[in-house]
């Protein structure tokens, strides 16, 4: 506008000429392009929005062709004479390349086919890159990486907005490109969210504190690079260092989501079999005996039909409670699916007899002490090995086997009970 308007540069700071007319009109069309291609905006809307980025490649590509062919297409003047410039209203030779480049990505945000996506990314990258080293140039005093002369160069409030439009774009991109993994909720997302800041200040900060250290004359500058080189190297191996540690956690995480039934947060199938083959194999190695008990709660499938699912899961959660405060933590329990659970360890009869006698007894307790719309009941049958030569599989079989028993056993008992009881069906084998 106060290009436009020139009673209004008195208003501005001194040096907001920097940012030429052309600069300053191509930054509104980037803008308003962006507003009109955002989701869910009508077909039209993103025509124009593509037809605007088309606009601005070709407007920035005229002027670039000036720098690189030494003529002249008339664009300085087009929207505002800058008569004190030597090359009035003409843009920088990197901001015309920079907004080529924004042109392109702009025309095609929403690419998603493979070819496209990557080269708007590239673009995408390219333009990122550009901010970087007009960036390093302000630092460092390089006056040649932002502009042919201080009257024609890419001006701070330039590279300001410049910044503020990438960031949008590549926002923009995660939605569609290679970008996505910034905002993935996987290991990869979050390792790469932590690492991309590091990534882009970490040399930024080496320089800074390299130039410091040279100009107060505390180090010659061949020994402040050699500071600056060893300091890099060890930030890059503590970060090398976090970013493990943090893989492992969100491994491990992923690892526990994986292994544990969600309603109980006992081991699923895949825990159970996993951990307790290991028990197992320990337990041949050191010729110790290892038992395994099979669990069926008793009615699941009347409570679920008469009562509901939700005091289902309640009954289920409480056999569950029952189980990790009867058994010790070195024992494997696992949920395997339904009515079905398992408890496996190192142990003979004797540790079986003690923990399935604390096992009534803590449910007949917690029958007891609260009042609730169903009875907890459930049969068992519990094995140990013979040998050296069963599988996981085997002792399962044997324990099922000894369960149904226990069960049909105990069904013919109660037949003709008024309403379910507390019951514990138990059948040893050698």
């Amino acid at each position: 506008m106060a290009w436009l308007v020139p009673p209004l540069q008195r208003l501005l700071p001194t040096g907001w000429d920097l940012m030429k007319a052309n600069t300053a009109g191509l930054m509104l069309l980037c803008v308003v392009s962006i507003v009109l291609e955002q989701p869910r905006r009508p077909a039209r809307s993103v025509a124009v929005s593509r037809a605007l980025g088309a606009c601005i490649a070709l407007v920035s590509a005229a002027t670039f062709s000036e720098y690189l062919f030494h003529i002249s297409v008339h664009l300085d003047t087009l929207l505002s004479a800058d008569a004190p410039s030597l090359m009035p209203g003409r843009m920088s030779f990197q901001t015309a390349l920079a907004f080529i480049m924004l042109g392109i990505v702009l025309g095609n945000l929403r690419a998603r086919k493979r070819a496209l996506a990557w080269l708007v990314d590239a673009l995408t990258l390219g333009v990122a890159l550009i901010m970087l080293i007009v960036t390093a140039g302000y630092m460092y005093g390089a006056l040649d990486l932002f502009g042919m002369s201080m009257q024609q160069r890419l001006s701070p409030q330039t590279l300001f907005c410049f910044i503020l439009l990438t960031f949008v774009v590549f926002n923009r991109r995660t939605e569609y490109g290679v970008f996505s993994i910034l905002v993935d909720d996987g290991i990869g997302g979050k390792t790469a969210r932590l690492a991309a800041p590091c990534a882009f200040l970490l040399p930024f900060l080496l320089s800074a504190v390299r130039g410091l250290v040279t100009r107060s004359s505390l180090l010659p500058e061949q020994y402040a690079i050699a500071v600056a080189a060893a300091l890099l190297a060890l930030i890059s191996f503590c970060f090398i260092l976090l970013l493990s540690i943090r893989c492992k956690s969100l491994e491990a995480a992923i690892r526990e989501l994986s292994t544990r039934d969600e309603l109980t947060r006992l081991y699923n199938r895949r825990g159970f079999y996993l951990l307790a083959e290991q028990a197992l194999r320990l337990a041949y190695r050191s010729r110790e005996t290892f038992f395994l008990i099979f669990i069926d709660v008793d009615n699941l499938k009347q409570i679920n039909d008469g009562l509901g699912h939700e005091v289902g899961s309640k009954l289920l959660h409480e056999m569950a409670t029952l189980l990790q405060a009867t058994f010790r933590e070195v024992d494997v329990i696992g949920r395997l699916g339904g009515d079905e659970f398992v408890v496996a360890g190192k142990g003979g009869h004797d540790d079986i007899e003690g923990a399935l006698t604390r096992l009534a007894d803590a449910a007949q307790a917690s029958g007891k002490r609260t009042s609730k719309q169903y009875s907890l009941s459930f049969s068992l049958g519990h094995v140990t090995t013979a040998g050296n030569t069963e599988t996981l599989d085997d002792l399962l079989k044997r324990a099922d086997s000894i369960m149904y028993e226990s069960k049909r056993s105990k069904k013919s008992q109660h037949e003709n009970a008024p309403e379910m009881e507390i019951g514990l069906g138990v059948a040893l084998q050698s």
